[in-house]
């Protein structure tokens, strides 16, 4: 589709929104790209200011545009897929995408968890937990900000590891001996505060996905408490469901 027609049973919204999708699919329009204002798509396909806004503001909602006060409307990036059905960490997310992941460490200290942490990890509200906050970022963009909360014997020793360049789970993994073997996981809408905006750099109130996840060991024993806040446009969540048979 390249032109609106008049006498279409699609809205002319809808068609307008189909063509700028074709548009993105065929490459003309790449991730970053500014799109045409509204007027300018309004003078182009002979349609309204309104219907043209009404279009964008759609693809916006989907996550392929987003809009910069004062700059425009942009193409996204291709969205991350975070598979729900193999616990991974971030830098095998982005690895697996082929981009460059890398992390900035914003704090890690020793700090007594406080009751919901310590429920969560099966521990006294009050015990010495590492915890750690990331800004974790592809290709030098940043996309998500965790809180990674652990526990288990002489986990102060965490505070001496590169986690800045290393992954956690690895180092979890290949020096303390620790298997990650499963997770229980929950996934929440929601608007981006003062903090979030200042770190993703993105407009207060833009949507982002909040994350909540407690990683087990191999002897079913919780040792990570973990949060995060992720760009609402750039993260696609996968998992696949199967129906329980009825038996006859």
């Amino acid at each position: 589709m390249s032109a609106i027609y008049r006498n279409s049973p699609l809205p002319r919204y809808y068609q307008l929104k189909e063509i700028m999708r074709e548009r993105i699919r065929a490459g003309e329009w790449k991730p970053g790209d500014l799109i045409p204002s509204e007027r300018e798509l309004g003078e182009k396909y002979g349609i309204s200011r309104m219907t043209a806004r009404q279009a964008i503001t759609d693809l916006v909602n989907e996550g392929l545009f987003y809009r910069e006060q004062g700059k425009g409307t942009f193409v996204s990036q291709h969205k991350i897929t975070q598979q729900l059905i193999r616990l991974t960490g971030f830098t095998e997310d982005i690895r697996a995408r082929g981009q460059r992941p890398s992390t900035k460490v914003i704090s890690a200290a020793m700090q007594a968890a406080d009751e919901e942490t310590a429920e969560r990890l099966g521990i006294s509200a009050g015990t010495l937990i590492f915890r750690l906050q990331r800004l974790r970022l592809a290709d030098g963009e940043p996309l998500a900000i965790e809180l990674s909360q652990v526990s288990f014997k002489d986990c102060e020793r965490l505070l001496e590891e590169d986690l800045e360049n290393n992954s956690l789970y690895r180092t979890l993994e290949s020096k303390y001996g620790i298997t990650l073997m499963e997770a229980d996981q929950e996934i929440e809408a929601g608007l981006a505060g003062n903090e979030e905006a200042q770190l993703l750099k993105i407009p207060i109130g833009s949507p982002v996905l909040f994350t909540r996840r407690v990683t087990y060991t191999e002897r079913n024993q919780p040792i990570e408490y973990a949060k995060a806040v992720s760009c609402g446009n750039k993260y696609t969540f996968y998992t696949h469901m199967k129906r329980e048979q009825l038996v006859p």
